[in-house]
């Protein structure tokens, strides 16, 4: 439960630290005193979405701490698998709101996402404002009611894990069933892609080593003069000796010496080796010379190839490998759209198993939320009855509609307000005094089936008074003798079932409003009933109504 709960700087709330109990805790005050505040301030701590206005004027930052004790099994659970301890059953809660937006969450003094708070708040406590009446007057909110109270999360899970997989195979058909005459224009214009590419025949590197031999073609009276200049420089001509005879003059030169001086016989064998390696590269010379003879023909054929490599390059490039991935993507398109009525038949006969499959699991859906209803009915009804309510009757109107991602029912409930009167729908029939008891009575029996120990109710008596007032309070102190609960009131039929009583006041210090929190004695507690029954001008005779009115509770 909520043990103890402190805000710094929230609005009008400069400091409170409230201490809460079991049982049911009430707030009262003069309206506009904070109360609103108040929730807002356990709205943050629960991690819901707030703003940088809700700090008061003048701070850096509201500071908004929790503590709860002996927290369920479930929530130990979450903690456990967020990588907490909870040895000890208490969570410790911190938020704080910066008034430059920034916000800063903790868990047990640790720095956590907002979103863990919110997790942790969804098993910590349960709110309802007067905006949860607005729940009746939606419909399609009815059937997430009812599955609450079906326990119905299970099975609507795996009906929606199903659903979803029909859905995308659906998308899918419809995605392969274009429009015919798109189709065929799109089947044309891979074809003509792909047939321009293939027609080609290109080689692996082929625009490369048609560069590369283009550019020598283009090349080739400098490169011819160049290779015969060299050739004539080693071998020479009629006018000039080259270098080859020259190196094998000088070696017979120094051959004939060698038996005097047999050192001159390496040198000599180098010299040689140099005229052989020269001569060899003559020739090679000679050879490169003739390969360079280029053929018309094929310099013509050089000349179309690269063109043909460049526009083609140019269209679907900029590189050749972009060339080949269109081919790939195109051919790849070209056989899905070719081979798609195939597909679609294969899809259809995969739609048509899983629509079989998920009609089965609707149908076990629908069986469980009409068992379902038949509870819920009969204890909302008793529900009503103790609120004052008798002649109301509740009714869970099912009807089967088209598959959705909720089923294949379509969930309302319905109303009579006297006897004899048709069921109609809430929005129509009721009062804001009937919408705050009717959804006390659906809270009260959703709540048997969760382990949410801590409800709050914000102004759960709005449109009501007199006896209906008094049920609505014996309903709160009838819940918390198995959940703590929190109720902000504006009467006294509510008020004065309160285990815990704590006003909500606000006074002008200086030049500033201030609001404080603070619990109230029995004598306390019996001016401020007097003041709920009757105003500011309490008499003797409030203060003994009053009086009264707490002892006929104890």
């Amino acid at each position: 439960m909520l043990s103890e709960l402190c805000i710094e700087n929230l609005a009008v709330i400069e400091k409170a630290q409230i201490t809460l109990t079991g049982g049911l805790n009430v707030f009262t005050g003069e309206t506009g005193a904070g109360k609103s505040i108040l929730i807002n301030g356990i709205n943050a701590i629960l991690g819901q979405r707030v703003t940088k206005d809700i700090v008061r004027t003048g701070a850096d930052k509201a500071v908004i701490s929790a503590m709860f004790t002996g927290v369920g099994e479930d929530v130990a659970a979450k903690l456990s698998e967020l990588g907490f301890d909870c040895e000890d059953g208490q969570v410790f809660l911190t938020r704080e709101i910066r008034s430059d937006g920034g916000s800063v969450a903790r868990l047990n003094s640790r720095s956590v996402n907002v979103s863990v708070l919110k997790e942790l708040g969804e098993l910590l406590v349960n709110i309802h404002g007067q905006h949860d009446n607005q729940i009746l007057l939606a419909p399609e909110k009815h059937i997430d009611i009812l599955d609450a109270y079906a326990d119905a999360e299970p099975v609507i899970e795996d009906y929606r894990a199903s659903f979803k997989e029909l859905q995308q195979i659906a998308k899918q058909i419809a995605k392969l069933r274009q429009d015919n005459d798109r189709k065929a224009f799109r089947i044309n214009e891979l074809q003509d892609i792909v047939n321009e590419i293939a027609a080609l025949k290109i080689g692996e590197d082929e625009d490369e080593k048609i560069t590369r031999e283009l550019e020598l073609s283009k090349n080739s009276m400098i490169l011819t003069e160049a290779m015969d200049g060299s050739r004539q420089v080693l071998l020479g001509d009629d006018d000039s000796t080259g270098c080859t005879e020259m190196i094998s003059e000088a070696c017979g030169r120094i051959e004939r010496f060698t038996d005097l001086m047999p050192e001159l016989a390496e040198l000599a064998e180098r010299l040689r080796s140099a005229e052989i390696e020269l001569t060899d590269i003559a020739s090679e010379l000679s050879s490169r010379i003739d390969s360079l003879n280029v053929d018309p023909k094929r310099y013509d054929y050089l000349n179309n190839r690269s063109d043909e490599l460049r526009r083609i390059k140019k269209k679907y490039g900029p590189e050749m490998s972009d060339v080949f991935a269109t081919l790939a993507r195109s051919q790849s398109e070209l056989e899905m759209l070719l081979g798609s009525e195939q597909s679609i038949s294969e899809f259809n006969k995969k739609k048509e198993e899983l629509l079989s499959v998920v009609s089965r699991k609707a149908k076990q859906l629908s069986d469980l939320r009409a068992k379902a209803a038949e509870r819920f009915v009969s204890q909302v009804t008793a529900e009503l009855e103790f609120l004052n309510m008798p002649k109301v009757k509740l009714v869970v109107d099912r009807r089967a509609g088209k598959l959705t991602v909720s089923g294949m029912d379509q969930i309302e409930f319905l109303i009579s307000a006297n006897p004899g009167e048709e069921p109609r729908p809430i929005a129509k029939i009721a009062s804001g005094g009937e919408l705050s008891r009717i959804m006390l009575a659906l809270k009260n029996v959703i709540a048997e089936k969760d382990s949410i120990q801590t409800l709050i109710f914000d102004e759960i008596d709005t449109g009501v008074s007199g006896r209906a007032a008094q049920k609505i309070g014996l309903k709160l102190r009838q819940i918390s003798k198995l959940r703590q609960v929190l109720c902000v009131t504006h009467l006294a039929q509510i008020a004065v079932m309160g285990d815990n009583h704590l006003l909500i006041e606000k006074n002008i210090v200086g030049d500033r409003t201030v609001t404080t929190v603070k619990p109230l004695d029995a004598e306390d507690r019996k001016y401020e009933i007097a003041r709920i029954m009757g105003g500011d001008n309490i008499t003797e005779l409030m203060l003994e109504n009053a009086a009264e009115l707490l002892a006929s509770v104890e």
